[in-house]
């Protein structure tokens, strides 16, 4: 059990602190390995970038290969944003054992199977907490059937490798979504959030909560309620939920939001449903499904989004239930059963109506020591991923808190490989952090041809190594063949363990081909 209080100081955690040193000695030990000799260990860290089932497939294709070749134990860092995370956290579910974790990969996509009942009984059970949001319900029910996967593990429980050093420390990535006025205005670092196994909170306020106590009830910086931890089904859902911000939907998601019929897999679904969580699950897949039209989404007359199909759905099904109920000799349990579904439908419907994600307590309400009020005396935060600011983990491993060395970006983006870069450029010339400058008509010419790495250097900060998923060393002339059958969007039934493989392959080649660039690099930190 963590502290009872919240953090608020500069620089790292104790924990943090504590645990990086330890894996200083490990990183000594893997560079002598590699040859190159060190008095102090160089801070390294690698990112992964966001891009759903492609980001997590790759990611682990990265992490995979830079343990076969010595280079992860050289690592002090891993962080990700999204899909990345996903991949991330296996790795440490798994105690960093790459070959099991490939052959459960490869096993999962074999078999082609996902628990329905099981995704949508934790759901109906997240239903019961009075800080329910549709990241609960995309968390058990679309991530869970995307990675195939429903793991019950906290954060927490990586806390033994990471404290003995022997695996690079993890940093996920989020945004509080209700800070996203202040990022597109001003890139508000305030708008990062980050989760470790040791705590989360806000790193640009020094402002942090024990990750066993996310979500429990502060006030004044006291613990006022204990809630249970939130599992690592929940985060996963809550790291990748890109589809919890308007702007976004209306970007890329709404098409025709009344007609239900367009697409075959809703009719399936509605013919097949037993229950209304069929129905809502395949609501969502119709919201995936409408990213790629050009449609614009249907309007109420205040402007904003129209959802009264859900709410005329849940209206018209509860009365049914309701009538049910009411007939003699019905089953106690099973009618305690029912009522619990009851309110997880509606409580679904309230927030699709909404449109409300990452609903959880504010841990900094009524704090004294912040100083800005608007965030102590919100008694809500909203977390979303974070790739809806930056769609890699840049602004987590910049501070110089961290004194991060070097840096291996690794991009599974399926459109721009060099947007996180541009991007990241813009926040650090906003808040004067150290980051190389590269020209934009420079950016432009690589983005039409991307080789498989780029060395980025300032006169100060880190070096940065980027290295794009699909370029032109390893799929020559076939990119958009590649990002097209890759797409973000595309559900997890698309993909075939062949389909899997020839991923996974893809991210190993681009971590061997550029082994030496990388020695090299870590040589002219460690020097």
């Amino acid at each position: 059990m963590g502290s009872s209080e919240v953090s608020v100081i500069p620089g790292l955690q104790k924990e943090e602190k504590a645990a990086v040193e330890r894996r200083r000695l490990h990183v000594l030990k893997a560079l002598k390995k590699l040859r190159i000799e060190a008095d102090e260990a160089p801070v390294v860290a690698v990112l992964g970038s966001g891009g759903g089932l492609r980001a997590h497939i790759a990611c682990l294709g990265v992490l995979s290969e830079m343990k076969e070749q010595g280079l992860l134990d050289a690592v002090t860092y891993l962080a990700g944003v999204s899909g990345s995370t996903w991949a991330i956290s296996s790795l440490y579910t798994n105690d960093g054992d790459m070959e099991a974790l490939e052959a459960d990969l490869k096993h999962r996509f074999t078999r082609q199977e996902w628990d329905l009942a099981k995704s949508l009984q934790k759901t109906i059970q997240a239903a019961r907490s009075e800080n329910y949001s549709l990241t609960d319900f995309w968390a058990y029910m679309v991530i869970s059937k995307q990675t195939r996967e429903l793991p019950e593990s906290h954060l927490s429980n990586m806390k033994k490798p990471v404290e003995e050093g022997t695996l690079p420390y993890p940093i996920f990535a989020a945004i509080d979504n209700d800070l996203q006025p202040s990022w597109q205005e001003a890139r508000a670092p305030e708008t990062w959030f980050e989760f470790t196994p040791h705590h989360a909170g806000f790193p640009a306020l020094g402002a942090f909560v024990s990750i066993t106590h996310f979500g429990s009830k502060f006030k004044k910086g006291r613990l006022v309620r204990t809630h249970p931890e939130r599992d690592l089904t929940f985060l996963r859902g809550l790291w990748g939920s890109a589809l919890g911000n308007t702007e976004v939907i209306r970007e890329y998601i709404f098409d025709q939001l009344r007609n239900l019929t367009l697409k075959g897999l809703w009719r399936r679904a509605v013919a097949n449903a037993k229950s209304i969580g069929h129905l809502l699950f395949a609501r969502l897949l119709r919201l995936q499904e409408s990213s790629q039209g050009e449609h614009p989404p249907p309007e109420d007359e205040g402007g904003e989004p129209e959802h009264t199909w859900l709410t005329e759905m849940l209206e018209n099904w509860t009365r049914t239930s309701l009538e049910k109920q009411e007939q003699p000799h019905e089953d106690p349990e099973r009618k305690g059963s029912l009522s619990n579904f009851m309110d997880f439908v509606k409580k679904t419907g309230i927030c699709a109506s909404k449109w409300e994600w990452g609903t959880t307590h504010n841990f900094l309400y009524k704090h004294s020591g912040i100083r800005d009020k608007i965030m102590s005396s919100r008694k809500h935060l909203h977390l979303v991923d974070a790739g809806l600011a930056i769609n890699t983990p840049f602004p987590l491993v910049l501070p110089p808190t961290r004194e991060v060395h070097l840096i291996l970006s690794f991009d599974f983006s399926a459109g721009d490989p060099f947007e996180t870069i541009r991007a990241t450029t813009d926040y650090c010339r906003r808040h004067k952090i150290p980051f190389p400058q590269v020209e934009e008509a420079e950016l432009d010419l690589w983005s039409k041809a991307p080789a498989s790495c780029y060395i980025l250097k300032g006169e100060t900060g880190p070096v940065v190594m980027h290295f794009p998923l699909f370029n032109i060393d390893a799929c020559g002339g076939d990119i958009e063949a590649w990002s097209d059958t890759y797409d973000t969007f595309k559900l997890a039934d698309t993909y075939t363990l062949d389909v899997v493989v020839l991923l996974l392959a893809l991210a190993k080649k681009n971590v061997r081909e550029n082994k030496k660039k990388i020695l090299r690099e870590l040589m002219n930190v460690a020097g």
